[in-house]
């Protein structure tokens, strides 16, 4: 009947009462609520010990006063006792006793039997007795005759209830701010965090393109927000970037394949004769070779993207690599009809691997004498700004301006009849071996060709 009534199922009525203690054993321990739980114990004692002080402090101080009071009233009653005797001492009692003083002072004079000389004590509040706390000094004098002096301390009595009041109450406000304050403490971090595992829980479900949100504060939260933002943002990065190239590499390795089947079914169909044979292996091997440099050339595109050998990264002489890779590609290209120049300033020293550097320049040198058709090539090696430079340049038809951010894609080649040899992944393993080095790699109108720069830290001597 309630769950009709609420419109509920009966079964999440029933799940409710187990539910609700696990969020509440969720929430206990949190670690934002321990800390605020623990900031309150701290705040909570160090309330507790300021109050006490204040309390001990203000009830000493009173009770010090009627003390004092008393001690100087009995040194004066004794001075006047020695000087004057007895009978000067009763009347110096009995004048201080004359009217309303306000003092609230009480004195007693006995003889030896202990029967009052003089007293003055109040007994009486509109006919009913009373009880008043007195605080008294009591004295024996020559002969047997004794003095007391006494204070009403009713008056101080009430003011230390009064401040063990205010105390009370300041306190249990206090306890209360700061019970609410850590609340708050606990609600701003637990929805700082679960803003972070919701975004998480969206990410993992397949929604890459979500992100933490930011309060805009700058604190640590937000850093904390930036930095997974930035680390979503690579993830998708790199896994657009291998959907990329698995379609890539399922769209232009399917065409050599075909061919490669081609041409394997036309060998066994054709003449019989062994150099009919030999032509079609040989053709079979070289389009093997192609598509094996291109695997070749993608797994050295993922293993400098993902960072692989950086153990063999060590100091060395960025100079000397481009020099060796100068005097390895001229004979080819005084062969192919160029002019190759150099302009290396000595001791440029970098830190990074020679392998994948030396691959990186013969990439670009096998471009620009692939394209280029002739004329200036020239190798540049310079510091500028504390950065290492290293620059080919060639006198070719150039990349057009649009182009030059596509070009470093995978598979992204500019002639359209895709002629020429190659899988364009030249310039896709130039800007992956840069980005392992920490550096830069733009492209530049050469008036006229490419100018291809790329930056390297310098490596501090």
């Amino acid at each position: 009947m309630v769950a009709e009534k609420l419109h509920l199922p009966a079964a999440a009525l029933r799940s409710w009462p187990r539910r609700f203690p696990a969020n509440l054993r969720r929430l206990v321990r949190a670690h934002a609520v321990r800390l605020a739980a623990l900031y309150f114990l701290v705040f909570a004692v160090s309330v507790l010990g300021v109050l006490l002080f204040v309390y001990w402090t203000s009830a000493n101080f009173v009770e010090r006063q009627t003390e004092a009071t008393l001690e100087a009233e009995i040194n004066g009653l004794a001075e006047q006792y020695y000087q004057r005797g007895l009978s000067g001492l009763v009347q110096i009692v009995a004048a201080r006793s004359a009217g309303d003083r306000g003092d609230a002072m009480l004195y007693l004079v006995t003889d030896p039997d202990g029967q009052p000389l003089w007293f003055k004590v109040e007994t009486r509040f509109r006919g009913r007795p009373v009880t008043h706390p007195v605080l008294g000094s009591l004295i024996t004098i020559n002969g047997g005759y004794r003095l007391l002096v006494g204070r009403d301390i009713s008056d101080a009595a009430a003011f230390r209830d009064r401040v063990k009041m205010t105390l009370l109450w300041s306190g249990l406000v206090a306890l209360g701010v700061g019970l609410l304050g850590g609340a708050a403490m606990s609600h701003h971090l637990l929805r700082r965090v679960e803003l972070v595992n919701r975004t998480s829980e969206r990410v993992m479900a397949g929604n890459l393109s979500d992100r933490v949100p930011l309060d805009g504060t700058g604190d640590e939260f937000d850093q904390l927000a930036v930095n997974l933002n930035r680390m979503l943002d690579q993830i998708e990065r790199l896994m657009t970037a291998m959907r990329e190239v698995t379609d890539d590499v399922a769209h232009d390795l399917k065409t050599p394949l075909a061919r490669l089947r081609a041409r394997l079914e036309l060998a066994l169909i054709g003449p019989s004769d062994a150099a009919s044979q030999n032509e079609a292996i040989r053709s079979a091997i070289d389009e093997a070779d192609r598509l094996l440099a291109t695997f070749n050339a993608l797994l050295g595109i993922a293993a400098a993207e993902a960072g692989a050998g950086r153990d063999a990264a060590v100091p060395l002489d960025l100079s000397e690599v481009a020099r060796s890779a100068a005097e390895l590609y001229e004979p080819v290209a005084e062969e192919k009809g160029f002019s190759m120049s150099q302009s290396i300033e000595p001791d440029v020293k970098i830190c990074g691997d020679r392998h994948l550097l030396s691959q990186t320049l013969a990439n670009l040198l096998d471009n620009a004498l692939k394209y280029a058709g002739g004329g200036d090539l020239q190798i540049c090696v310079f510091q500028s700004e504390g950065r290492a430079i290293l620059e080919v340049a060639d006198r070719g038809p150039g990349i057009p301006e649009a182009d030059r951010a596509t070009v470093f894609d995978r598979f992204v080649r500019l002639e359209p009849s895709r002629s020429t040899p190659g899988n364009g992944l030249g310039l896709s393993l130039v800007r992956a071996v840069a980005q392992r080095h920490h550096g830069t790699v733009a492209l530049a109108d050469n008036r006229p060709g490419l100018r291809v720069r790329l930056e390297f830290p310098l490596l501090a001597s």
